[in-house]
């Protein structure tokens, strides 16, 4: 069967906006302002699905090679990453933890049923020791999301206490007995996720009554500062960041904001791997949607805080499509495929344009669940594949605390309907608009600039003319990240179908970047 389908027409249009021969562009090497945070390329580990359990954690005695329990493979792929800020234990399964029952010696830890994903039981075997040891471990921040669903007061403000408390304190000395002499140091605090739905169906003003009660005692412990996150909007709920901003203003110092890539949220989302050129576009004009929610959000904060005192943190994000056949209802098991990898790079495109406001984001999710860096296998065998959004990550490691830089870029663009699709984007006009190309660039630490440019179209290739304003380069190198079929995606049987290789298609001459740029390619250049 071909994994490519026409399974639903959508008419697209193309608008021609670029002038005759190659595209032109002009990056402003000399106009550099805000840091890109490293937080940015955060990730996601919820409890869902083998994202804990088979994907990060299989403890000492598993048959699959581990450190101290967590998979060997897995982490030394994600600590190639360079993994900035891991977010735990979720998404809706935080307001359903209990962090008492995932400490102490594993055996006399409860089992807890997941309500929320599949029904799954689980053994607490993966707790608050395991995670911020894991984290020590990849050199990340941690980011832990309380609960405020199911949860008190007192229940977070001890959790609090007992990761970071030095000494003399009731759970300073828990921690001590169950095996950590030194706090961990724990900087972002998420008060709540998702309080609108999951998290316990609540109005904006309710919950932010509850955000400045819950952060009064959640206290800063032994040079320990944290950090504290309301839990924010989902996408084009504007009002939800009006009332937070009015009602909780500066009391926090970021407020969270969800946007998925998916078609609606009743009935079938799609195949990950089995989708026609329609569908292929619309998912590329749904993600780049996201600079415009962005932008709103911005202002509304922007209203309330001119300073920008209040980051915008878009701490879930990515693709979701329906869970792979054959395997467990509830665990949101999905492949990843090329177009997954446009999504990744548009998006960390557009955050890298929000810099000034968005100071993190966290893919969803980390392993085995959505659109995900590393998948392994159901069956325990051992296996391991890296997805085309690991790849993407990876090239894209040269962003992390670099000086964003804008560029200018010419772009043929296309109208996509959105007549099959059930989201509530462009009410007003029935479809959306959005350019073939698309580019970013930052200046590195060592003086290097780093440039991404993307190809989003399936058939026309493009040769660009980039002006280096500021900036005199005499050397160019990178890589490509392309395949056949943008449907095509690595598995345990094919690893590499889908992963960068060595660009020699860009050459530099009297100030000018020329780039041959493939049809459906990401890639990513070093200037020197």
């Amino acid at each position: 069967m071909k994994r490519f389908l026409s399974l639903m027409a959508v008419t697209l249009v193309a608008v021609i906006t670029a002038s005759a021969g190659n595209v032109k562009a002009t990056l402003h090497a000399d106009q550099g302002k805000s840091k890109i945070n490293k937080e940015i390329y955060g990730q996601f580990a919820e409890h869902l699905g083998s994202c804990i359990y088979g994907g990060l954690w299989v403890g000492e005695d598993s048959p699959i090679p581990n450190i101290q329990g967590y998979r060997k493979d897995v982490f030394d792929a994600l600590k190639a990453l360079k993994v900035p800020v891991l977010r735990w234990p979720g998404g809706c399964f935080a307001d359903e933890y209990h962090w008492r029952d995932g400490i102490g010696p594993r055996s006399e830890r409860p089992s807890m049923k997941n309500n929320n994903w599949g029904g799954t039981i689980e053994d607490n075997s993966f707790g608050t020791h395991e995670f911020l040891n894991l984290c020590e471990m990849l050199g990340c921040e941690p980011y832990i999301s309380g609960n405020v669903g199911s949860g008190t007061v007192e229940e977070l403000a001890k959790w609090v206490e007992y990761m970071t408390s030095e000494e003399g304190t009731p759970m300073a000395k828990l921690r001590k007995q169950n095996g950590r002499e030194k706090p961990w140091k724990v900087k972002y605090l998420g008060i709540g996720n998702e309080s609108w739905g999951c998290g316990g169906n609540m109005r904006p003003e309710y919950y932010s009554d509850l955000y400045r009660r819950y952060s009064v005692y959640c206290r800063n412990y032994d040079g320990n500062k944290l950090y504290k996150i309301a839990s924010g909007a989902s996408d084009y709920e504007y009002d939800w960041t009006k009332v937070l901003m009015e009602r909780i203003g500066q009391r926090m110092d970021g407020v969270s904001l969800h946007y998925y890539t998916c078609s609606g949220w009743n009935g079938s989302k799609g195949s990950a791997t089995q989708f026609d050129s329609d569908q292929y576009y619309w998912a590329l004009a749904k993600c780049l949607e996201i600079d415009s929610v962005i932008q709103k959000h911005k202002d509304i904060m922007d209203a309330a805080d001119p300073e920008r005192k209040v980051d915008l943190l878009v701490d879930e994000w990515g693709t979701w499509w329906d869970e792979e056949p054959g395997t467990i209802p509830g665990h949101l098991y999905q492949q990843n495929a090329l177009r997954d990898a446009f999504v990744a790079a548009l998006s960390l495109n557009v955050f890298h344009r929000h810099t000034d406001r968005v100071k993190m984001a966290n893919i969803a999710q980390i392993v085995n669940v959505l659109q995900s860096m590393i998948l392994t296998d159901q069956v325990g065998t051992g296996h391991m594949v890296l997805t085309p959004t690991y790849h993407v990550f990876q090239m894209y490691t040269p962003f992390q605390e670099s000086t964003f830089l804008p560029v200018d870029i010419e772009s043929e663009t296309i109208e996509v309907s959105k007549a099959y699709f059930k989201d509530k984007a462009d009410e007003n006009t029935g479809s959306r608009t959005m350019p073939l190309l698309s580019a970013s660039a930052a200046k590195c630490q060592d003086g290097s600039v780093v440039l991404s440019l993307i190809n989003v179209s399936l058939d026309k290739p493009q040769t660009l003319d980039v002006k280096l304003e500021g900036f005199t380069g005499k050397t160019v190198k990178g890589n490509i990240l392309t395949s056949k079929n943008v449907a095509d995606y690595n598995d345990f049987g094919h690893p590499d179908r889908v992963s960068p290789v060595e660009f020699r298609d860009a050459k530099l001459k009297k100030g000018v970047l020329t780039v041959k740029l493939p049809a459906k390619s990401i890639v990513v250049l070093s200037l020197m």
